[in-house]
């Protein structure tokens, strides 16, 4: 049966490449292509208590059979979206990964309504500078397709924890300039304390699980960041710092 194998972040550093397609034996499982990898990038051996692998979009076990025509994505630790993405849509909510300038006040624009009674906004900055040591410029990617979908299961999530009208989230991937958005959300509610608490609840989550990697550049090397609290896509920054070669920060 033929696999489709995808790599993101620090495993497409390790392997060399971004996808490719692979033979497996009918009723072969997760783990029997986990473990080809391995052996082929013994690294990817090492990480492999932090590295999670999702089929055909969905995080599962090792131990999952696999069927002809499936999609495997071996996702390093989120650090926390390919050409621009259609928005996927749940009460007018907006999900998008682009490679193109944020629009934020144009998205606040679009979302909010009458019956609102505020807007909170948020941007994440690129910081020229990561404890100390200068930084040139980012780059992200991400895992698009699960990408958007984590972010509507977020923003489900947010609609339960708070009274809130409307959600916007967008995240830009590729090369991205100090000083530029790499992310935005917006979220309308009728009162502000909702807005707030929401807003804050996505920024976090969206760290924690939807699959975006960042890539930080500095005049004598690179490094993936470090990924966040979720202990399914977490893992150390001395194994980045590792891997990609660079010295050490600071």
């Amino acid at each position: 049966m033929k696999i489709k194998v995808l790599f993101f972040g620090l495993t497409h550093d390790l392997t060399g490449f971004d996808h490719e397609q692979v033979d497996l034996p009918d009723g072969g499982r997760l783990d029997d292509l986990c473990r080809r990898y391995e052996v082929r990038f013994p690294r990817l051996r090492e990480m492999a208590d932090s590295i999670v692998t999702a089929v055909n979009q969905e995080i599962v076990e090792r131990s999952s059979a696999l069927r002809d025509g499936d999609e495997v994505a071996f996702l390093p630790p989120v650090s926390g979206g390919a050409p621009d993405a259609p928005e996927t849509a749940a009460r007018a909510d907006v999900y998008r990964i682009t490679h193109s300038a944020i629009p934020t006040d144009e998205l606040a624009r679009e979302l909010k309504a009458p019956a609102d009674g505020a807007v909170v906004v948020f941007e994440g900055i690129v910081r020229d500078n990561l404890g100390g040591r200068r930084t040139l410029y980012l780059e992200y990617e991400a895992y698009q397709p699960m990408a958007l979908a984590k972010m509507e299961e977020i923003a489900l999530e947010a609609r339960l924890k708070f009274p809130v009208d409307r959600i916007g989230m967008i995240h830009r991937v590729g090369r991205i300039e100090i000083g530029e958005t790499s992310v935005a959300i917006v979220v309308t509610s009728a009162h502000r304390r909702a807005a707030f608490e929401a807003c804050h609840y996505l920024i976090d989550r969206l760290k924690q699980v939807v699959p975006i990697w960042k890539k930080e550049y500095f005049a004598d090397g690179a490094i993936w960041a470090e990924g966040e609290s979720d202990p399914r896509l977490q893992a150390g920054a001395d194994l980045a710092l590792k891997v990609c070669g660079s010295s050490k920060v600071g």
